[in-house]
């Protein structure tokens, strides 16, 4: 695949948000990137293009800024678009702006991505962002997804939620300005190689200084590593956040492979991530490496192991596996092998000038997860201290990328057992349009909440909307019993309140020892710890049933256990409850559910939703706070049923400015 297009677009409005404001189309620039592999590479290009047009106009922010600003722009983009393109899969909008000193405003550089994230349908899969004003330093621990790289880098950074949108931010403040550039040959001149520079950084890559590496600077080192790479989810953001560790500062290139899970030992590992402190050798290197995957001889254990130069010729002599006593070919422990260009002429390859090379295994819990393959440039051997540091580093990202394995694990687990759990589809009931919203809570474990629309015998409709308490595995297990036997219950002709009396005594009776025997088989199949399985499970349950009626509309008979009391909306905008308050379901044996009945007249809806509706928060405050939820459903008289529900979601939303944190679900059902 080649290089991506760019295609690079002065903004010609005025962008706010940021420090100050600015009016100068110049100083705008955006650009969209399709959602594949190549787009940060592209974008770190952008960045750098950027800059190099502002620096040869003369901004003056743009040719006073350090060398380290424009690395840190170029590696927030870096991050920010490999966010993006990693969790969205979406084609990505990058937009770059200068904004000028303002008062007492300081210069910044202002970086936003926004990927189109698609909207989540009914079926479980994730769903879109909601809408909101940035958030003011979100919790990068929160997040993870890479940003903890960008909360160290920028002054400030948070993500705006839109419809079908989000925007990620960055803003890093310009500290050194110099002063206007004059109508000057010399100014001009000074102009132009400022742009050269910013386009050819490694033309002012600084000398690597190793005796700064005392046991204090290492400390601080291993301790700024644990932080970047702890709580990352994803194992292709660990590699790629290690590799940005690893160059410059300990290395002239790194590469890194990663074993596939549950592959066996005849899988080859895949080269997840090669990094040079060159961009424009980094290419080169890779494909080199990709030619035979780096597979470290059995004996090697968790310490350094030289390796040959990577050359076109590919070191046929060694192949880059190692010899068997673990020298590889090196003169030394940390020495590099023969072979290198005649001293005084240049050499070509892939790794940049001939040096030495280092492997390191990626473990984790006794376990072979990859390998890591360091080079330095233009030395014949690394130093002890640097071979030991790197060492303890990867041991860092063993642990990380071990962590990130068990998150994906548990994620895989929990959409199989969600996409189990909920039915493909909803009945459709004569004369009444139903509309859906589910929205698990982004947290890569099962939800509890849950719904039906099924029909029975004798002309009737049923419909559930469920809470399970906790989430994981043992909810699962509890939603895998409660909704067929509502179902089972609902088709022998029971009554609403006695369906409920009936699933109350079953959640408490001894079946619950076979659902928490099930609940432990599959947690122990995805690494996951269980609570004590003698813990009672609650269930927060609404549920009804609908029978057309002759002359139009329908007869409702609803009972809420637990759970939020149903809402009814005549067309003239009046909101009433339609249950009355009742206990949980699996907390007392001797209860006896009631259930409570009305007419839908056409025209008429009922909004059933979930406690992650009504406890919405924001600071404080709750969504329901006051009847919220019935004053935001009054102004949806004589909506569609898809109307009614999107109105609702976009409220909830719109609400707070982080994400929900808790599962979203919510029914309308409207008289046709």
């Amino acid at each position: 695949m080649g290089p991506i297009p760019l295609q690079r677009d002065i903004v010609h409005r005025p962008v706010t948000g940021g420090a100050g404001q600015f009016d100068d189309p110049r100083l705008v620039s955006r650009t969209s990137l399709p959602g594949i592999p190549l787009a940060p590479s592209a974008a770190r290009k952008f960045v750098r293009a950027a800059l190099a047009e502002w620096a040869g106009i003369g901004v003056p922010a743009a040719v006073g800024f350090s060398d380290r600003l424009a690395d840190d722009a170029v590696t927030v983009a870096n991050e920010l678009v490999t966010n993006a393109v990693v969790h969205a899969g979406t084609a990505v909008d990058l937009l770059f702006r200068l904004e000028e000193a303002a008062d007492e405003t300081p210069a910044a550089l202002v970086l936003e991505v926004t990927d189109h994230h698609p909207a989540r349908p009914v079926s479980g899969e994730r769903s879109g962002a909601a809408a909101g004003p940035p958030t003011e330093r979100p919790d990068p621990a929160e997040y993870g997804r890479g940003l903890q790289l960008v909360a160290t880098l920028a002054e400030s950074w948070g993500i705006t939620y839109r419809t079908g949108l989000k925007t990620v931010w960055a803003r890093l403040s310009v500290d050194e300005w110099s002063a206007p550039p004059g109508p000057s040959e010399e100014d001009t001149l000074r102009c132009g190689l400022r742009a050269a520079e910013i386009l050819a950084p490694t033309v002012r890559r600084a000398e690597r200084d190793d005796a700064g590496w005392d046991n204090r600077g290492a400390l601080s080192f291993l301790a700024e590593a644990s932080d970047l790479l702890a709580g990352q989810l994803d194992e292709d953001l660990v590699a790629a956040i290690a590799g940005q560790l690893l160059v410059p500062r300990l290395a002239d290139w790194c590469a890194i492979w990663l074993e596939s899970e549950g592959g066996g030992p005849a899988a080859a590992p895949r080269l997840a991530r090669v990094w040079h402190h060159d961009e424009t050798g980094t290419e080169a290197l890779r494909t080199v490496l990709e030619k035979e995957p780096l597979r470290l001889p059995g004996s090697a254990g968790s310490g350094p192991v030289p390796m040959p130069w990577p050359t076109d010729g590919g070191a046929e002599s060694d192949e880059r596996h190692g010899s068997p006593d673990g020298g590889a070919g090196a003169d030394e422990r940390h020495g590099r092998p023969d072979g290198g260009a005649p001293e005084g002429e240049p050499d070509a390859r892939p790794g940049g000038r001939d040096g030495a090379a280092l492997a390191y295994r990626i473990t984790a819990g006794g376990r072979s997860l990859g390998a890591v393959l360091v080079g330095r440039e233009g030395v014949a051997r690394v130093p002890d201290e640097v071979a030991a540091l790197i060492e303890d580093f990867v041991r860092r990202l063993g642990l990380a990328v071990g962590a990130a394995r068990a998150y994906t694990r548990q994620a895989t687990i929990s959409r199989i057992l969600q996409r189990g759990l909920l039915p493909s589809k909803v009945a459709e009931i004569p004369g009444v349009t139903s509309a859906l919203v589910y929205e698990p809570s982004d947290d890569g474990v099962v939800g509890g909440d849950f719904y039906d629309i099924f029909p029975c015998p004798g002309d009737r409709w049923c419909f559930v909307l469920g809470d399970v308490q906790g989430s994981g595995p043992e909810a699962a297990v509890v939603t895998g019993l409660a909704r067929p036997w509502l179902r089972l219950l609902s088709r022998e002709g029971f009554g609403v309140g006695e369906v409920l009396d009936r699933l109350n005594r079953l959640l408490l009776d001894d079946a619950m020892e076979a659902a928490e025997a099930a609940a432990l088989m599959v947690a122990a199949a995805g690494g996951q710890q269980l609570q004590d399985g003698s813990q009672s499970r609650f269930l927060s349950l609404l549920y009804g049933e609908i029978v057309p009626l002759p002359d139009g509309g329908v007869r409702c008979t609803v009972a809420s256990a637990g759970h939020p009391l149903p809402l009814l909306l005549r067309p003239d905008g009046s909101v009433r409850p339609a249950a009355d308050p009742q206990v949980l379901l699996g907390v007392v044996e001797d209860v006896a559910y009631e259930s409570q009945s009305f007419d839908l007249a056409p025209g008429d809806a009922l909004l059933c939703v979930t406690d992650g509706v009504t406890e919405r928060r924001s600071g404080r405050l709750l969504f329901d706070d006051g009847d919220g939820l019935a004053r935001v459903l009054s102004g949806c008289a004589g909506l569609s049923a898809e109307t009614i529900a999107d109105r609702i979601k976009r409220a909830v939303h719109e609400f707070a400015e982080l994400p929900p944190d808790d599962d979203v679900a919510l029914m309308v059902l409207r008289a046709d």
